[in-house]
């Protein structure tokens, strides 16, 4: 790097006074070595994210799902699966956009110029099993230095929810994902439903499944359960608490918070002095909670009544109150949700115009998602004390974009970094510490205008105070 310096200027007092050239502004040179792979790989690489999805990764879940190519292409197998996983971090553009991002930092070696064409072969050559292998891999819940944002009394907290992914009407899709019906016509675009597990307190992916809206989340929630351990807490809303779904769940050994339908009778077993009682739900014993929560802001207040039930039946060990305070972590899974569909996809429909496009893309966006709540976790990491809930996932995502832009930080250095630069980012913009604030539920995107609230609605984000009260049982 050099700097130009500044400019005396003389003037000569006995000649008459001439304004001088304007100086030199400083310049400066910048040089700096991109390390990438040799020859036509140079272009695989999803920036500093490849330290945790390095290229041995991506070798083994190729030769495992037997899609390495059979000679060597312009466009390598391994290259393709980074510009699946890219496309994923810029959703706004086309794949031979994609491409550019990915080599634009590489100008002087001697790299193909795919077409969009070349490019789509390519992604169907390689098609869903390696994505299917890599997210397998790398799901699970990220370690944390601040155990009480992960765990409470010892136990990780877990949910489990649902969602929807809007994909492309085309005659392929249609085939195998089909559009809800509705009110006004239904849906404008096939829908695919995702289901997954999460970590409350990193919102790691711990497992997720997809498939058509045919079926519900129930049908779904069964092929979760082996990801369930001893030592878990899954908490679950109101639609999940069937009793056989129930049964399945304690027989993981993981342990069970879910909410129940306030009209729904439960027998009364025993009393608890903490308000609960010992109750069955199918042949399962649980402890019910009924309470009371008023939520009080600036605004007014809202009071609503809860039935929640559990497994933990000791409640010396587990007391009503803080259960009740605890379900409030199932949200954490809706901003997971909220991060994937409108932080990364910024509501957009899926690229993939066939089923098999559509899983291979899917299962790159639930890898990409994981990559970037591990890179925020272990960020966190390196401040003890600090809550995973204070990493800023935009700021993750627009680093980790721009590192790709860069071709940045690909291959690791010889000093382990555990934040790296985009976690130098998190840190350096932390928020605040999580205030309690509601917000009224409304329809973003109402199919009629006529349901669509519009501004009658307050859209106001209040800060607020809660009071819990438990019910005790009536009868005997």
């Amino acid at each position: 790097m050099r700097s130009g310096a500044p400019v005396e200027l003389a003037v000569d007092q006995d000649k008459p006074f001439t304004r001088p050239e304007a100086p030199l502004s400083g310049q400066s040179a910048i040089t700096r070595v991109i390390t990438v792979a040799g020859g036509r790989f140079a272009p695989g690489h999803l920036g500093e994210l490849t330290q945790l999805i390095p290229f041995e990764m991506v070798d083994e879940a190729l030769r495992v799902t037997r899609t390495v190519q059979s000679r060597l292409r312009d466009l390598p197998s391994r290259v393709v699966v980074y510009l699946v996983l890219a496309a994923c971090l810029f959703p706004e553009v086309g794949y031979p956009d994609v491409w550019r991002k990915l080599t634009g930092a590489l100008s002087g070696l001697p790299l193909a110029a795919p077409t969009a064409s070349a490019l789509a072969q390519a992604r169907r050559r390689i098609g869903a099993d390696p994505l299917r292998w890599l997210f397998g891999l790398l799901r699970g819940p990220a370690p944390t230095m601040h155990p009480p944002a992960a765990r409470w009394r010892g136990l990780l907290v877990v949910a489990l929810d649902g969602t929807t992914l809007t994909v492309p009407d085309t005659p392929a899709v249609l085939t195998r994902f089909t559009k809800q019906a509705g009110n006004h016509g239904g849906t404008g675009y096939p829908q695919v439903r995702l289901l997954a597990l999460v970590a409350c307190g990193t919102r790691t992916l711990i497992d997720a499944v997809f498939g058509p809206t045919t079926s519900g989340e129930t049908t779904y929630a069964p092929r979760l359960l082996p990801s369930l351990r001893p030592g878990m807490l899954l908490l679950a809303d109101r639609n999940f608490a069937a009793q056989r779904l129930v049964a399945d769940i304690a027989a993981t050994g993981a342990d069970l918070l879910i909410r129940l339908k306030n009209g729904r009778r439960m027998p009364v077993l025993s009393r608890f002095p903490d308000g609960s009682y010992l109750s069955t739900l199918g042949p399962v014993r649980v402890r019910v909670v009924d309470c009371k929560i008023t939520v009080t802001t600036t605004a007014g207040k809202h009071t609503g009544l809860y039935r929640l039930a559990t497994t933990l039946l000791d409640h010396h060990r587990h007391p009503a109150t803080e259960l009740t305070t605890l379900y409030h972590q199932r949200w954490e899974i809706e901003t997971a949700y909220l991060e994937l569909k409108s932080t990364i996809l910024g509501g957009r429909v899926l690229r993939a115009r066939t089923p098999e496009g559509i899983t291979q893309e899917i299962y790159a966006l639930l890898v990409v998602y994981q990559l970037l709540r591990t890179v925020m976790a272990d960020a966190t990491s390196t401040l003890p004390g600090t809550d995973p809930d204070r990493a800023g996932f935009s700021i993750a995502w627009q680093a980790a974009r721009d590192q790709i832009i860069l071709a940045a930080g690909i291959i690791a250095d010889t000093v382990v970094d555990l934040a790296g630069t985009i976690g130098r980012h998190v840190l350096a913009s932390l928020l605040p510490p999580r205030r309690l604030r509601i917000s009224p539920r409304i329809v973003k995107r109402a199919i009629s205008k006529y349901q669509a609230r519009g501004p009658r609605i307050d859209r106001t984000s209040y800060k607020a105070t809660t009071g819990i009260e438990i019910l005790s049982p009536t009868g005997p």
